[in-house]
């Protein structure tokens, strides 16, 4: 039995990577627990849903094609060990630049 936590494993700005799918992003937001719709989670394979109740991470997604906005489980999830940056072009409004292996949080103050 899996254990789950409302405590997020990874944080904002960190890189991480998805378990089964080749994509990795950085973490812009973090739900303590499943919030997006009902259509969204019954489109996963039902053999592969994760439980709702674990933390869910909203990234600034890329695989080798394009770029995206991902949203996904902590149990699909690991941190990414390249120590590269992320190329998503929306990186840039939300973060420093790529240091030590993660990304400062940035704001614009008008």
């Amino acid at each position: 039995m899996i254990m789950f936590t409302k405590f997020a494993k990874y944080h904002l700005g960190q890189v991480v990577r998805h378990k089964k799918h080749p994509f990795r992003g950085v973490v812009f937001d973090v739900d303590p627990e499943f919030n997006n719709s009902d259509e969204w989670y019954e489109n996963l394979p039902e053999d592969g849903r994760p439980s709702k109740e674990q933390p869910f991470y909203h990234l600034l997604a890329e695989n080798e094609n394009t770029f995206y906005v991902a949203y996904v489980s902590e149990q699909n999830l690991i941190e990414d060990p390249s120590g590269e940056p992320v190329e998503h072009p929306d990186v840039r409004d939300l973060f420093g630049p790529f240091k030590d292996g993660h990304y400062p949080l940035y704001f614009h103050l008008n």
